[in-house]
């Protein structure tokens, strides 16, 4: 039996919407990848096992609508979500406690910027000259975003919520403009998500550096007392 043959059924619709037929597969990303978010606002690492599952049913539905960046991301985020869940469990290296949440540094920011304009550029003119993508340009920046998006979630950095944001702004109309109205869908709740966890992990950050502040305070204090 082929692997076509086995992965078939994903394929049929299950119902209707728009006057258009979803997929078992988009059904399935839409459950699993709104479950991995919300985990993700969470800081459970259970999210990075979810996320696996809900790349490879996002294999298939973005490769049968002809978002073939989108595709090759899934392949990506795989790669990513095994890396970030050792740094999650392992805070970065061997021994070390969960890694905390933390801000993004500057020389980070320099070097996600450069990655993400050059990787757009050479994603559109590869969709552009070696695909029949018809929307070349928002499929190479959507991926550029959510790449730069992921290595700061595998990182615990704050902004990586903002980078979500932007590429969900995107991915609402594109999805929508590619029939995908139940995956378009799922990026509107991606980003009431998104909002939650950034909210959830400000405080979580406010929160650890308020006893170190206090601690600092407090060994002022003493030695200006000594």
């Amino acid at each position: 039996m082929s692997l076509a043959t086995l992965l078939e059924p994903l394929q049929r619709p299950l119902l209707t919407v728009l006057d258009t037929p979803v997929s078992w597969t988009e059904v399935l990303g839409f459950g699993s990848g709104a479950l991995c978010v919300w985990l993700v606002a969470r800081q459970h690492v259970a999210n990075w096992p979810v996320g696996i599952a809900n790349n490879l049913f996002f294999v298939l539905l973005f490769a049968q609508a002809g978002l073939y960046a989108d595709a090759g991301l899934q392949i990506v985020f795989i790669t990513l979500a095994v890396y970030g869940w050792w740094t999650w469990t392992h805070g970065g290296g061997p021994g070390s406690g969960t890694l905390p949440v933390r801000r993004t540094t500057r020389a980070e920011w320099a070097w996600l910027l450069t990655a993400g304009v050059v990787g757009t550029l050479g994603l559109t003119l590869l969709l552009d000259r070696a695909t029949d993508s018809t929307v070349p340009f928002w499929d190479a920046l959507t991926t550029a975003l959510s790449l730069t998006a992921t290595y700061g979630q595998c990182r615990k950095r704050l902004e990586s919520w903002w980078l979500w944001i932007a590429a969900d702004v995107v991915y609402v109309p594109l999805y929508a403009h590619k029939g995908l109205y139940l995956t378009s869908l799922l990026y509107v709740g991606f980003m009431t998500l998104c909002v939650i966890g950034l909210r959830g992990w400000t405080r979580d950050l406010t929160g650890a550096r308020r006893p170190a502040l206090e601690t600092a305070e407090t060994t002022e204090a003493t030695e200006a007392t000594a």
